[in-house]
């Protein structure tokens, strides 16, 4: 075990580890594509900051599985539509958008690491509508907090359900930029 991991498993609980990360992620494409076939009105969006590295290898992999390269992808960028915009000193520094179609009559899923309180999703529902009008819009999350909304959103797709309390915290890290896929449970 490396100072990383160490240091990783002292801070908090790892619920899921590299293996179960993998199996994890093929089960949710597989779920897509049993969904929605062969992907010809359907586009996946990442949401920036923390989404984007999941739907990334969501997208990847759906490309392998079914040897197809042309499916709609984009990358939405929330920042000036969250409810929170105004409030603290921080600057709000945007990321790069990536939405290069519109959304007009597609089916879309939305797809972030962790769902809590539900104001992201809601802000990306707002951010999606400058892209047009979609005929429906579904959710995929790595991990679901449930029991923590502040407003009624549920995920069509899940990759692990966690119940956690108000003074905990779920951490995704992700090889990209961690070196490790690794999700923990961590006490504040």
């Amino acid at each position: 075990m490396d100072k990383l991991e160490r240091d990783q498993r002292m801070n908090g609980k790892v619920i899921l580890e590299k293996k179960q990360f993998d199996i994890t992620l093929d089960r949710l494409c597989f779920e897509l594509i049993e969904k929605h076939e062969h992907f010809s009105n359907t586009a996946l969006i990442g949401l920036q900051p923390r989404g984007i590295y999941l739907s990334r290898r969501i997208h990847k992999r759906i490309q392998e599985i079914l040897g197809k390269t042309s499916i709609l992808y984009g990358e939405l960028d929330i920042a000036f539509y969250r409810d929170d915009f105004r409030r603290g000193n921080e600057q709000i520094i945007p990321n790069e958008l990536k939405m290069d179609f519109s959304v007009e009559d597609k089916q879309i899923v939305l797809i972030d690491d962790v769902l809590y309180t539900g104001r992201t999703i809601r802000a990306a529902l707002d951010a999606l509508t400058d892209f047009g009008r979609p005929s429906k819009v579904e959710l995929l999350v790595l991990i679901d907090r449930r029991y923590s909304r502040h407003l009624p959103i549920q995920p069509d797709y899940v990759g692990m359900a966690v119940d956690s309390r108000a003074n905990e915290k779920v951490k995704v890290e992700w090889k990209e930029t961690a070196k490790q896929d690794v999700v923990q449970m961590i006490t504040n």
